[in-house]
């Protein structure tokens, strides 16, 4: 299968829109990452989407759609749900609602009833996925459990002569995936962190908000209502090692050739040409653009060994950060 490249043009939204409809599968850009859209209703093009990523099928995948009363056949939306909508979408809030009988192909929710659901801030995909008329599958457009493409680039890395297409709009804004909220539960809790804080949220509904990120693992068993709460994600094949910037001294006299740093241009402009080095910009919104690029960057260059990357203040949009790269480096810090 040759992998088409498509632009951000109305003939090109309605080829890929003719993609989708047909059962293939078209990787699409949001305000996050790039995505893997396939119909959502269509067992045999969902199942594609596994195929290609290498993704385990009790992983949930979460629905994409281009306007809010897509949803309304196929989940329950109760006045929660409604006021999230009305706030936050498009954008990068994801929500878990029970589904509608017989409505939703159960390779999407991984046999569970409830579906994830959001609406991303990207016209090209809203038009796309209008024109379709479907919701679509939107996992992240990477083989499993590598770093999310931030780029057409990247997915074309991966996905090239797995997918029909790529639909191209540039690199995406905010770098890491969307909050995932579950409001089936008995107070809404928070399930991945993301641009969405906790506090934006409990400022809509009035009510606060449970923070259910805990790395307590699940049971071999156990499904997952969210991606990423299972299995291991957004790893590169790399060593990747977390550094607080508190500590640069000490580790820049413990770098060495295969070494490459991933850091803020504050820091970076003591490095000079020590070791190979990717910037993270100058804050939390620009760290987190940038994070999977550089990890992806570094993971293609035979040279690199080990990336030393820096961790960020824990808090607001460093709190999604720091849980992407704790994830890529499987927990790992620097020590003397």
């Amino acid at each position: 299968m040759k992998t088409t490249d498509l632009k951000n043009t109305p003939s090109d939204i309605s080829q890929a829109a003719d993609l989708i409809k047909d059962g293939e599968v078209v990787a699409f850009p949001t305000e996050t990452v790039y995505g893997l859209g396939a119909d959502a209703t269509n067992d045999e093009a969902v199942q594609a989407v596994f195929t290609a990523k290498g993704r385990p099928a009790d992983n949930p995948l979460i629905m994409t759609v281009g306007d809010a009363s897509q949803i309304e056949p196929y989940v329950q939306v109760n006045h929660a749900a409604r006021q999230l909508m009305n706030t936050f979408w498009p954008g990068s809030l994801t929500m878990i609602l029970p589904i509608k009988p017989d409505m939703v192909s159960m390779l999407v929710t991984g046999g569970l009833q409830t579906a994830a659901v959001r609406m991303p801030a990207n016209d090209a995909t809203r038009a796309m996925i209008r024109q379709a008329g479907v919701p679509i599958v939107g996992p992240s457009a990477n083989l499993s459990g590598k770093p999310s493409p931030t780029t057409a680039a990247h997915v074309h890395h991966d996905m090239d002569g797995k997918i029909a297409a790529v639909l191209d709009d540039g690199p995406t804004q905010v770098g890491v995936e969307s909050t995932v909220l579950d409001l089936t539960a008995d107070q809404p809790t928070i399930l991945r962190t993301g641009a969405i804080l906790p506090k934006m949220i409990s400022v809509v509904l009035g009510k606060p908000v449970i923070d259910g990120t805990s790395e307590k693992a699940l049971a071999a068993d156990q499904v997952p209502k969210a991606p990423g709460m299972k299995y291991r994600h957004y790893a590169p094949d790399k060593e990747v090692v977390i550094f607080d910037p508190l500590d640069w001294q000490d580790l820049q006299g413990q770098l060495q050739v295969g070494d490459a740093v991933m850091a803020q241009d504050q820091l970076l402009g003591n490095l000079g040409n020590q070791v190979p080095s990717w910037s993270l910009g100058t804050d939390l919104t620009s760290a987190s653009e940038n994070l999977f690029a550089g990890l992806r960057y570094f993971d293609d260059q035979e040279a690199t060994v080990k990336i030393y990357v820096q961790a960020m203040p824990d808090i607001d949009l460093g709190r999604a950060y720091n849980n992407r790269l704790g994830k890529a480096s499987a927990g790992q810090h620097f020590t003397l």
